[in-house]
């Protein structure tokens, strides 16, 4: 079982709707049934997906060159997590990973946390570069040799 962490708002939202379907939906108990009152399959969340995205591509040209999949739509949603300043570790809870590796692969920066990266760093402050000129006692001693 996924636990999802939602705001004080979502549980509402979630009580109204799980009593909306269960009177509606033919009993359902799933939070997001099937159209038999069981749980949604995979394939299921993919299929409605596709038919929103393919309705939202009529009003949006920009969606039409994307990829959109359950996948990705997790991936953002981790990116804006990261983006918010959340932690990496809490991501990696919210999202379920086990290992924090998987959660650093999975969120790779984007050039906007990059660039504020390097804006923390202080300019490097080189010393003029002067000829090295070696000490008499130095010289005497490679004389030496």
């Amino acid at each position: 079982m996924v636990v999802i962490p939602v705001t004080a708002l979502g549980v509402l939202h979630n009580a109204a709707w799980t009593r909306w379907k269960r009177d509606t939906a033919y009993g359902a108990t799933a939070l997001f049934p099937n159209m038999h009152g069981g749980r949604l399959s995979a394939d299921g969340v993919q299929a409605l997906l596709n038919k929103y995205v393919a309705k939202a591509r009529e009003h949006c040209i920009s969606l039409r060159s994307k990829r959109v999949s359950p996948h990705v739509l997790r991936h953002s949603a981790a990116m804006e997590l990261l983006q918010a300043g959340v932690d990496c570790s809490v991501i990696a809870l919210w999202l379920g990973h086990e290992a924090m590796e998987t959660t650093l692969t999975y969120l790779h920066a984007h050039l906007e946390l990059k660039e504020s990266a390097l804006a923390k760093l202080k300019p490097y402050e080189r010393a003029k570069a002067e000829r090295f000129r070696p000490s008499d006692r130095l010289l005497e001693f490679l004389n030496a040799l």
